[in-house]
């Protein structure tokens, strides 16, 4: 299976993402999603083939974590979408700062602030 469709699946995605925190048995993965011990044990094993994740024995338990390499093809990928996206942010960021400096934009004065002064002013 490739990279893409692994991580298609959306209980996939959500282990994914909590082995990102940490590492973690197939029961704190069963209690956190709440999914069924068949479930994980499934999505868990297709993640391991696939090279997504490695476990790891601890007395009587499996402890799963990420491996870094099978995100390598995806970040690869999205690369290309990164660019894009970051030039255009890029040119946001000098459009609001050009805004900025053009209206010389003054902190606001806070509500407190102005009647202390209109009170000082007499008014």
């Amino acid at each position: 299976m490739e990279a893409f469709e692994i991580i298609a699946e959306p209980n996939r995605r959500a282990i994914l993402s909590l082995l990102a925190g940490s590492e973690q048995s197939v029961g704190e993965i069963e209690r956190q999603l709440r999914m069924t011990q068949p479930t994980v044990s499934k999505h868990l094993r297709v993640l391991r083939d696939a090279g997504f994740v490695e476990a790891t024995v601890d007395a009587q338990r499996r402890l799963y974590r990420l491996r870094p390499e099978p995100f390598q093809e995806v970040d690869a990928w999205l690369d290309q979408f990164r660019r894009f996206w970051s030039a255009h942010v890029d040119a946001l960021e000098r459009h609001l700062d050009r805004m900025a400096q053009s209206k010389q934009i003054k902190p606001k004065t806070s509500k407190r602030r102005r009647k202390t002064r209109d009170r000082e002013k007499g008014n």
